[in-house]
């Protein structure tokens, strides 16, 4: 069992030491350590888990053996065309490649040799559906809920979910059963389906601080961090790494400092780096980020960059020239009533719901809302250069907020006032006195709405095509109709949530060889010294070809970099 606690102020040794506990790096210690090396995670935070923590847990793995088995095998070099046409940069297609051909290996080792289980999402499309090489499943997978309860003690230590992600207190929702939520006072199943998972969630808040059926990202970091303490893993929390020590041009151990003081880790096979990217640093978002981007984000509190700089002082090189520094969405912010900021993306429960729409200063749509958040967000940087108009607002009306909640307000909402009191959302009994009221064009507000309202009756949205392709309709309403993406935007009191561009993770990281080795200046690996996960530029360059495009490359480079310094890394 994995200790519970820091360990003693003395110096200590071990063959690899992992900086961050998020899934990139939680999977190069359960890698390393299922080979035979002696483990320490060193976190600086209080909870392990990182950003996967707080993420929906999809996990992009093409040409994964699950698919084979289901009898819909996949063709890497057609998913080679799709990346390459997703991805039109030579930059990082290597690295693309050695993902597409040992993604199912890492999968098949952490399911054999740890307590990673995932199974694959029938239906979850690419984002760019209509490129050579889509497809429309199965490339994606899930982790398999998880009863936290048998972490023991360390349950406490997983971090939690956002709060807006939870019901009820701490229950969380996996993604299939969400539709049965919206549906339970009209289907029996439905409904019978959800007075089992309440009345389950009953029992486990007897017996502990939040629900314990973990799904989605929570339950990939519960999973690994199970992994974890099955293998004897050292795992330090509120550690502050100061230093990489280096000797002979080798990463050999890190100056680490704690409640119990400053002391030497000496890692004999090396070091791995993963301390989430920098998603709260507020220099690196000045430097790296446009100027349209908020400095919110909703990642874990972690994310300050660094292993990047651990990274840079010991030699490496930084790769900053992507298409997009970070991977975008947009989000709402407000501060609750107990004083915590809440900044809540908006992925996937609202934007392509019927009867929704997103509108700039001129009150005029400017794209299909209905895409992936990241390219919504590109559209969002678009539309503000042309005009000017960040922030834009999602509109909504009555019946909406009712049936599909906006942002952070969950549906079946009854008491809207906390979040009006805040600031948050915006009300009024006439589409004209909300305009005013959020400080957007009266006439083009009016006018879109209008056209927007003609088109959901007819089925077809004549402006951006929103349900048109497969993966607009997958974020849309199955059971509405003709158009699942589209529906009149009609009764009083009409609301609205104002939107800016966040990010759901960096992009811009230390370069690394195919061993995820960091590289100097030079291009020559550093021996030893290792980055995955949002540390690691991004093999993806800043595009986001398809859903859990961080993940699996985390879980894929976190291996590969386990393997290696298990294998092919002593000195």
């Amino acid at each position: 069992m994995g200790d519970l606690v820091s360990d003693p102020s003395a110096d200590a040794t071990c063959d690899l030491v992992v900086v961050g506990a998020g899934a990139a790096g939680m999977t190069a210690a359960a890698t390393a350590a299922a080979e035979g090396l002696s483990v320490t995670v060193v976190e600086k935070t209080a909870y392990v888990g990182g950003n996967t923590s707080y993420s929906g847990g999809m996990v992009y793995v093409p040409d994964n053996a699950k698919m084979a088995e289901a009898g819909e095998p996949d063709d890497p070099e057609m998913v080679m065309r799709y990346l390459d046409a997703a991805v039109p940069t030579p930059d990082g297609r290597e690295a693309r490649r050695l993902f597409v051909e040992k993604g199912r290996e890492a999968v098949a080792f952490l399911e054999a040799h740890t307590a990673v289980r995932l199974k694959p999402v029938p239906f979850y499309p690419d984002y760019y559906p209509d490129l050579e090489g889509a497809r429309e499943g199965m490339r994606v997978l899930e982790p398999v809920a998880f009863d936290a309860a048998s972490l023991g003690p360390w349950f406490r230590k997983l971090r939690p979910p956002l709060p807006e992600f939870t019901i009820l207190g701490g229950m969380m929702v996996a993604r299939e059963d969400l539709p049965h939520f919206r549906k339970m006072w009209r289907a029996p199943a439905s409904f019978l389906r959800v007075a089992r998972l309440v009345s389950e969630y009953g029992v486990q808040r007897l017996r502990h601080h939040r629900g314990s059926r973990l799904v989605l990202g929570n339950a990939l970091a519960g999973r690994l961090l199970k992994s974890l303490v099955d293998r004897d893993v050292t795992i330090i929390t509120e550690c502050a790494t100061r230093e990489i020590l280096k000797e002979g041009g080798r990463a050999i151990g890190l100056r680490i400092a704690d409640a119990s003081g400053e002391r030497v880790l000496v890692a004999r096979r090396g070091i791995v780096l993963s301390t989430g990217g920098f998603s709260h640093s507020v220099e690196k978002r000045r430097d790296w980020l446009p100027a349209a981007a908020s400095p919110d984000s909703p990642f874990a509190p972690g994310s300050t960059g660094d292993g990047l700089d651990l990274g840079v002082a010991a030699g490496g090189a930084l790769g900053t020239e992507n298409t997009n520094n970070a991977y975008w969405s947009p989000a709402s912010v407000y501060v609750r009533r107990d004083g915590r900021k809440v900044v809540y993306p908006h992925t996937v429960t609202d934007r392509g719901k019927p009867g929704s729409i997103v509108v700039n200063r001129a009150g005029r749509r400017f794209t299909n809302e209905a895409v992936s958040y990241h390219r919504f967000g590109e559209a969002l940087l678009r539309s503000n250069a042309e005009t000017g108009n960040l922030p834009a607002f999602i509109v909504c009306d009555a019946d909406f907020v009712w049936r599909y909640g906006l942002g952070a307000i969950i549906p079946f909402t009854r008491n809207l006032r906390p979040y009006r009191e805040a600031g948050y959302l915006k009300s009024a009994d006439s589409l004209a006195a909300l305009a005013d009221t959020i400080g957007v064009d009266r006439d083009g507000l009016l006018a879109t709405v209008a056209r927007f309202n003609e088109d959901a009756k007819a089925g077809r949205d004549t402006e951006f095509g929103r349900g048109e392709d497969v993966y607009s309709r997958y974020l849309g309403d199955a059971d509405h109709g003709p158009n699942p993406c589209l529906g009149p935007i009609l009764k009083p009191p009409f609301h609205a949530i104002e939107l800016t561009l966040s990010d759901l993770g960096t992009v811009a990281g230390l370069k690394t060889d195919f061993a995820c080795r960091v590289l100097d200046a030079d291009g020559l690996p550093i021996a030893g010294l290792y980055a995955v996960g949002n540390d690691m530029q991004s093999i993806m360059r800043g595009r986001y070809p398809g859903p859990g495009i961080t993940l699996g490359p985390a879980l894929t480079f976190g291996y590969l970099a386990g393997l290696h310094a298990a294998t092919g890394g002593a000195p």
